[in-house]
């Protein structure tokens, strides 16, 4: 299987009149998943977590929205299956891993999954992120890689720029997140994961693009993912431009 990150959006997702039909395009040129595994900018939870082994109701971690988001289901099969592999290669190299059997997909993962597999017969297994750091990060993306093997779709789940704060301050698209995706899409295509684990220092208006890092850190899962298979270069930016001055760029390998 390919690996994936996305930049997922918000609740409002759904009713972009461009945006939905991206996410149904690729998910269309993808091969049939075994099943998908989810890391989401909206769960950090130390030691790494497995979450909705089997079905449990979704999270809708985002408060003002009109009701008709809170209605919104996604009743995907569990994953224990997959959760038993996860543990297997995870654990192994001392890495502790925690269930929680009571938490269920947040909107980093079930908004894209709604427009990409919208039958919802896939079974998905979301985990945390136990820390930010972008190294660590990428060793779990390679410790995870056999999985593709086995017909799991890895996917990270963020957004290429994400600063909700300065987005009220701007008109249109802000420079520092234009800035930030040239950028990141300039390093992406040379392969330079050097420039991309350090890009708050690297990268333009990097402190503004992600004041707080976790919507890029679900990218550094997917890099390793690719790593560890060499295919690093075969990366693609599937989604490109902006939506409500945040860059959309989604990217696949394999």
């Amino acid at each position: 299987m390919p690996t994936l990150y996305l930049s997922h959006g918000a609740p409002p997702l759904a009713d972009d009149p461009v945006w939905p039909g991206e996410l149904s395009a690729w998910s269309a040129t993808l091969p049939r998943p075994r099943a998908i595994l989810m890391v989401s900018a909206h769960w950090e939870d130390a030691p790494l977590a497995l979450g909705a082994v089997e079905p449990v109701p979704l999270v809708y971690d985002f408060w003002g929205f009109p009701e008709h988001y809170y209605r919104v289901r996604y009743e995907a099969p569990g994953a224990p299956a997959l959760a038993d592999s996860v543990r297997k290669l995870l654990r192994a190299p001392g890495t502790p891993v925690q269930d929680v059997p009571d938490r269920g997909l947040d909107h980093g993962a079930y908004v894209p999954l709604v427009e990409m597999y919208p039958e919802a017969d896939i079974p998905v297994l979301q985990i945390s992120m136990p820390t930010l750091d972008p190294v660590r990060l990428m060793e779990i993306g390679r410790r995870l890689a056999p999985l593709r093997d086995e017909g799991v779709l890895i996917v990270g789940s963020g957004f290429f720029t994400h600063n909700l704060a300065a987005l009220r301050h701007a008109g249109g698209i802000p420079g520092w997140s234009a800035e930030f995706d040239d950028w990141g899409q300039r390093a992406l295509a040379a392969g330079d994961v050097d420039a991309l684990l350090d890009f708050t220092r690297t990268s333009p208006a990097g402190q503004l693009a992600h004041p707080r890092t976790e919507h890029f850190a679900p990218l550094f899962v997917t890099l390793g993912a690719a790593d560890a298979a060499g295919e690093l270069d075969t990366q693609r930016s599937v989604i490109e431009g902006f939506w409500l001055g945040l860059a959309k760029r989604s990217v696949q390998f394999g």
